[in-house]
C-alpha cells in the first residue's frame, strides 16, 4: 500500500515537472486562408477599350479557437494568413488580352483585403456578352507546427493554388475606325474639304447616327460644318463623309489632329456619345509666290511699260489669279493691275504695269508692293502677301539724252549750223 502511494506521488512529481511553467504560449485551431476577389467598381467594358482593371483580394479565413497553455510557444504565423501572394489575370479564351504581368503581394493576413490592378485590353470585335477571366493565386500558409521542448518549434506550410472567376461584361457599342483621309488642296489661310471614310468596328448596329467633326484643342483645322447625319450605322459598315474645314493661316505644312465621333441610338432606344477618335488631317503650306525677274530699269522722268514675272512657290494651283502692283512716290500708275490665270505650282506667269518715274527722282534702287488676287479650288476669293518688286531708277545713257531732249536737240542743230557757216565763209574769201 506504501509503495503503492509512492509511486503514484513519483508520477505526479513528473508530470508537475514537466508541465513547470516555463512560458505561457497560444495555439491557434481553423482552417487555412479563404481567398475570394472581386472587380471595384463597374465590370462593364466597351469593345476596343484599354483599362486598367482594379481586383480587391479578400481573406475571409478566421480563427476558430485559440488555446493557451504554460510552457507553449507561440508560431510567428497564423494558420489563417495567406504567405507570399502570387496574383495572376488569364484570359481565359475570352477577348480580352492582359497586357500587365503577375504581380507579388506579399502576405495577406486573416480579415484583410488587397488590391491588386490590371492592365487590359478589349478586343475591337469583341462580342456583347459576359465572360470569366480566370484569377490564379498562389500562396503557402502555416499548416502546423510542431514543438520540441520547451524552446523550439518546427513550421509546417503548405502550398496552395486557387482560381477565382471574375466575372466581366462587354458592352454592345458603335466603335469608330477612320479608313481613309484625304485633304484634297487644303492649305494654310485657305478653306477646303475634308474626306473620311469610317467604318464601324463595334457590336452595335446604330440608329440615327449622327457623325460629328471637332476642333482639337488649338489645333489650326477648324471645321465649318460639323455634323453629318448618315441615319443606320451597321456593324462593319464603311460610310464616305465630306466636312468643309478652315485653316488658320499660321499653319505649317504638316498633319494636324481632328477628331471625330458618332452620336447614335443603341438597341434600348438610348441616345449613346461615342469617344472621340483622333485622326491627323494633311495640310499644305500657305500659297506663296516669289518675283523671279531681274530688278526693273526706269530713268527719272520716264514712263514705262514694265515685266514683273512672278512664280507660284506654293503647294496647290491657284485660278484666275491677277496681279496689282502699289506705286508710291516717285511713281504713278495709268494701268496697276495684269490678268494672270490659272499658275500651277512652281509655273511663272508675267505681269505688265505702266508706270511713270517722276523726272525728280533719286537715282537708287526702290521696292514696290505688288499681290496676286486669285480664286482657290473651293472657288474663294484670296490674296496673297505683299510681294516686293525692285525697281532701278538709273541716269538715262548719253544717246538717249542726245535724242530725248530737246533742248539738246536744238543746241546741237544751231551747232552743226553754225559750223556749217564757218566753212562755207572760208571757203567763199579764198576763192578769187
Amino acid at each position: 500500500m506504501l509503495s503503492t502511494l509512492l509511486r503514484i506521488l513519483a508520477v505526479l512529481v513528473i508530470l508537475m515537472g514537466i508541465t513547470a511553467p516555463v512560458m505561457a504560449g497560444e495555439r491557434f485551431i481553423s482552417g487555412g486562408p479563404d481567398l475570394t476577389a472581386a472587380i471595384l467598381g463597374s465590370n462593364d467594358f466597351s469593345p476596343g477599350q484599354e483599362v486598367n482593371i482594379p481586383v480587391m483580394i479578400q481573406n475571409s479565413g478566421l480563427i476558430q479557437y485559440v488555446f493557451t497553455y504554460q510552457n507553449q510557444l507561440s508560431a510567428a504565423d497564423l494558420p489563417n494568413t495567406a504567405k507570399l501572394m502570387t496574383v495572376t489575370l488569364g484570359s481565359g479564351g475570352t477577348p480580352v488580352t492582359i497586357e500587365s504581368d503577375p504581380q507579388l503581394l506579399g502576405d495577406l493576413p486573416g480579415g484583410q483585403n488587397i488590391v491588386a490592378n490590371f492592365k487590359v485590353k478589349i478586343a475591337p470585335d469583341a462580342p456583347d456578352e459576359s465572360y470569366t477571366l480566370p484569377l490564379t493565386i498562389k500562396y503557402t500558409y502555416l499548416m502546423r507546427a510542431d514543438q520540441y521542448g520547451t524552446d523550439m518549434l518546427q513550421y509546417f506550410y503548405k502550398a496552395q493554388v486557387d482560381t477565382l472567376k471574375l466575372p466581366v461584361r462587354i458592352k454592345p457599342e458603335v466603335l469608330l475606325n477612320v479608313t481613309a483621309v484625304g485633304s484634297g488642296d487644303l492649305n494654310a489661310g485657305s478653306t477646303g474639304y475634308l474626306n473620311i471614310s469610317l467604318k464601324n468596328i463595334g457590336n452595335e448596329d446604330g440608329k440615327e447616327t449622327i457623325v460629328k467633326l471637332g476642333q482639337n484643342g488649338n489645333s489650326p483645322v477648324v471645321p465649318l460644318a460639323s455634323s453629318v447625319f448618315i441615319g443606320d450605322f451597321p456593324k462593319n459598315s464603311i460610310v464616305p463623309l465630306q466636312y468643309k474645314v478652315a485653316v488658320s493661316k499660321d499653319a505649317e505644312a504638316m498633319s494636324y489632329p481632328v477628331n471625330v465621333s458618332v452620336a447614335y441610338k443603341n438597341r434600348d432606344g438610348d441616345i449613346v456619345t461615342s469617344d472621340p477618335v483622333t485622326i491627323g488631317v494633311p495640310v499644305g503650306g500657305r500659297i506663296g509666290f516669289q518675283v523671279v525677274t531681274d530688278p526693273v530699269q526706269i530713268n527719272p522722268g520716264e514712263r514705262k511699260v514694265i515685266q514683273v514675272t512672278y512664280m507660284n512657290t506654293g503647294t496647290t494651283t491657284v485660278y484666275v489669279a491677277q496681279a496689282r502692283i502699289f506705286t508710291v512716290d516717285p511713281f504713278t500708275s495709268s494701268d496697276d493691275t495684269s490678268y494672270l490665270g490659272d499658275i500651277g505650282v512652281g509655273q511663272k506667269k508675267t505681269a505688265q504695269f505702266d508706270i511713270t518715274a517722276d523726272p525728280s527722282a533719286t537715282v537708287k534702287e526702290y521696292g514696290l508692293d505688288s499681290e496676286i488676287m486669285y480664286r482657290d479650288s473651293l472657288d474663294n476669293d484670296q490674296v496673297s502677301d505683299r510681294i516686293k518688286v525692285p525697281v532701278d531708277v538709273t541716269l538715262p545713257a548719253f544717246s538717249k539724252i542726245i535724242t530725248q531732249n530737246p533742248y539738246v536737240i536744238l543746241v546741237v542743230a544751231i551747232g552743226v549750223i553754225g559750223f556749217a557757216y564757218f566753212r562755207l565763209s572760208r571757203r567763199k574769201k579764198k576763192s578769187p
